[in-house]
């Protein structure tokens, strides 16, 4: 059976809906150009195409005036209200976008929260009501874009070349170990005295783990030896508070341990100095306002509590 195909009637263009109310409220082509920019011929003829496009004229034109005709008053009356309203919600949308708003899904450290207090999330979420905040907690490398990560905290070299990379600031690392330790073990009294030690590190795939530390003399290395791995800076705090041996951990993990007593400062003035933190996201033309948001908060917050030492420069692309 044939089926024969549709008539498709072009889209009405809600523009010109929009200029034939303009045209009504000014009372004339001219009056409605003016305010909207364009030439009055210009108006004129999207009105002409409007009626042509309806199959009605709607206003009959004059030298002097322009009058409406029944199809024309009726138009206007079922459409200036919507016109109105169509206006109004751009309006809206547009001062919205300007508010923070959205979702912010964040990949940090397994401990951020050991560090970053969740007092300071209550005080960006209270700041800014209509935002969301998603945590990611790993120390694995997220992928962003693979599991769509607007923005991630990172410690060391940004390799990515699809990222922008913003450095908040620097860190170090520092050996501590627990007096309980230092008291049954004795205390190192040089870098090279370490590979004698029970020494908490990363687990290792192959070959002995190795530390290259800075320190008075320069750049040093060690081969250590322990009893001991883990792949997260929490676990591996956790062992060393327990008595497990010497660890090199972000001072930023271990720094209210040292203050309250619980770890100590194995060789002060040795670890590794200058650890970049960084905030990377996407590269994209515009960040959201949340996105950008809770960078601007997170940087400020982290350099104000003295979490990290700040540095200046401007957002670089990851070459």
């Amino acid at each position: 059976m044939n089926q024969r195909n549709p008539i498709r009637t072009p889209m009405l263009d809600l523009n010109d809906v929009a200029l034939f109310v303009q045209v009504v409220r000014a009372g004339s082509f001219a009056a409605a150009a003016r305010r909207l920019g364009i030439p009055a011929n210009t108006a004129s003829r999207r009105i002409q195409q409007l009626e042509q496009h309806l199959g009605v004229r709607l206003m009959q034109r004059s030298t002097r005036r322009l009058t409406l005709t029944d199809a024309g008053a009726s138009f206007y009356a079922r459409s200036a209200d919507q016109v109105e309203a169509l206006a109004e919600a751009a309006q809206e949308i547009g001062e919205g976008s300007q508010v923070p708003s959205g979702k912010v899904r964040a990949a940090a450290p397994a401990d951020f929260f050991n560090w970053f207090r969740m007092e300071w999330i209550a005080e960006f979420l209270a700041f800014h009501p209509r935002v969301r905040v998603e945590f990611v907690l790993s120390d694995a490398r997220a992928d962003l874009m693979g599991e769509g990560i607007d923005v991630a905290i990172r410690a060391g070299k940004v390799l990515e070349p699809t990222l922008i990379a913003r450095q908040i600031g620097t860190g170090r690392a520092t050996l501590v170990a627990s007096p309980a330790y230092l008291a049954a073990r004795g205390t190192p009294d040089s870098v090279a005295a370490l590979s004698s030690h029970d020494c908490v590190a990363l687990p290792q795939l192959s070959g002995p783990a190795v530390w290259r530390l800075d320190g008075p003399e320069g750049p040093q290395e060690v081969e250590i030896n322990g009893r001991f791995h883990a792949n997260t800076v929490q676990v591996l705090l956790d062992a060393t508070l327990a008595g497990l041996g010497i660890a090199l951990l972000p001072a930023i993990a271990t720094a209210s341990h040292v203050r309250n007593g619980e770890l100590s400062e194995v060789l002060p003035g040795h670890g590794v100095h200058g650890v970049g933190l960084y905030i990377v996201y996407l590269s994209r033309r515009q960040l959201p306002r949340a996105v950008s948001a809770f960078i601007e908060f997170t940087m400020t917050r982290m350099v104000d509590e003295g979490l990290v030492l700040p540095v200046s420069g401007a957002p670089v692309q990851v070459e």
